[in-house]
């Protein structure tokens, strides 16, 4: 089976892109510059798709910056929040409807390269804050890959049930070379330590009890 994933760079769907492999899917990955102020997480899904040998495509929508307007992520004129996904503040990182816009990508590749899945990481700790990672919209997508061709093909989301701690346990598992990945926003020369991003990698690495071989700015979490 071919599995396409929409892949990052970043930790979840960096586990993804290793489970496919280890599974014996013939895998490829799709990832995106939108404009994003992060892009250097190009470099890391770019060198990790040639370390494992995956055939991989950039595709660019740098005009969606100009568009999908209101998101730190793309807005330098706003600021990256600190703080964790649970707070409100997170918000300010939500890029509208930027999944259904890489998922129908991503989809349309693969109905064209003959894939029979297309694999997104989103998974449980992203719920309350970006509504395009909820369960209720897989299901929907998914619903919508079956319908949107008259070859049909396999919308997967594996994690969408589990935690980030626990991805990071698969990922050990599988040997993922997270000091490779990427996550910060602010897309600095290294993780700044106090983004949302960064405060949930920091944590799922804790919880998981797994050493976490990131190199941040801010080098001890405050957790007052």
């Amino acid at each position: 089976m071919k599995t396409l994933v929409v892949y990052s760079g970043g930790i979840d769907s960096t586990v993804l892109l290793y489970d496919v492999v280890a599974s014996g899917d013939r895998a490829a990955a799709i990832s995106f510059n939108y404009g994003q102020r992060h892009v250097r997480e190009l470099d890391a899904a770019r060198a990790i798709c040639a370390d494992l040998g995956v055939e991989h495509r950039i595709v660019s929508l740098t005009e969606l910056s100009q568009l999908l307007t209101g998101s730190s992520l793309t807005d330098p004129s706003i600021e990256v929040p600190d703080g964790h996904y649970t707070d409100s503040t997170m918000k300010a990182t939500v890029v509208p409807n930027r999944n259904m816009i890489m998922l129908s990508i991503a989809i349309g590749w693969g109905l064209s390269s003959g894939a029979e899945r297309v694999a997104y990481a989103a998974h449980g700790g992203d719920h309350a804050i970006y509504p395009d990672c909820r369960p209720e919209f897989v299901y929907a997508m998914q619903k919508a890959a079956a319908l949107c061709d008259w070859n049909e093909i396999e919308l997967s989301a594996p994690f969408v049930g589990i935690t980030k701690a626990d991805i990071v346990r698969r990922g050990m598992e599988l040997s993922v070379p997270f000091e490779k990945t990427w996550s910060c926003y602010k897309g600095g020369e290294q993780h700044c330590g106090r983004c949302g991003t960064c405060t949930e990698r920091r944590e799922a690495f804790e919880l998981a009890g797994v050493e976490d071989p990131t190199t941040y700015q801010e080098p001890v979490l405050d957790k007052t």
